[in-house]
């Protein structure tokens, strides 16, 4: 029979405690796994905000664009310099002849505005044909950047997505805009060509 010494003695109320105490211990360890977890979802999360976007749009747009101002840029009679338009003006349709100008001068002034009316005919359809040309441009850009903004992971693609879209509006009224005034400035032109019609007219009937 072992002495009483040897005999292992079992504490309900220590054991009890020690359970208790694991418990906590493995609670705290979970609430770090969690905690760890939310951290790694945020910066995976942040990481998603500041992707790029990877699609730019804005060379075509400029290409464009260029390719609008480009046939402005180009000599088609009469063009939009405020300078040079007053002095062309002045010059060729002058609201009165004087006395002793020939028939010939009359006639050269005559051709010159005619050839810069329908020079600014030309001109105004090469623009309109240029912007018909970069309308196909624009559908396929705008496909592009609607599915990226639609498709986009965080706030950078959706902004970066967002300004391009607001580019190619700009550019779409920034064209618009030229071509109206090219309009204009031919309908000027031929208005014009009507009335100093008469004044030629009258300086020709003092000559005869």
């Amino acid at each position: 029979v072992p002495a009483v010494a040897q005999w292992e003695v079992f504490d309900p109320s220590n054991f009890a405690e020690n359970v208790l105490q694991a418990s906590r211990e493995l609670e705290q360890i979970e609430n770090q796994i969690q905690s760890l977890q939310n951290e790694a979802t945020m910066l995976t999360n942040m990481g998603k905000n500041l992707q790029a976007l990877g699609l730019n749009e804005l060379g075509p747009i400029l290409s464009d664009l260029n390719g609008v101002q480009s046939i402005i840029n180009q000599p088609f009679g009469i063009g939009f310099d405020l300078g040079t338009t007053q002095a062309a003006f002045g010059q060729y349709w002058p609201a009165t002849y004087s006395i002793g100008t020939t028939n010939e001068t009359l006639q050269a002034d005559g051709l010159t505005r005619w050839t810069d009316a329908m020079q600014s005919f030309l001109q105004t359809l090469s623009i309109g044909a240029q912007v018909i040309r970069n309308v196909e441009n624009d559908s396929t850009s705008l496909s592009a950047l609607v599915g990226a903004s639609q498709g986009a992971a965080g706030n950078l693609e959706a902004t970066q997505a967002t300004n391009q879209l607001l580019a190619l509006s700009t550019k779409q009224q920034l064209q618009t805009q030229s071509l109206l005034v090219a309009q204009y400035r031919a309908e000027t032109l031929n208005l014009a060509n009507e009335q100093e019609a008469e004044v030629q007219g009258k300086a020709e009937f003092a000559n005869f």
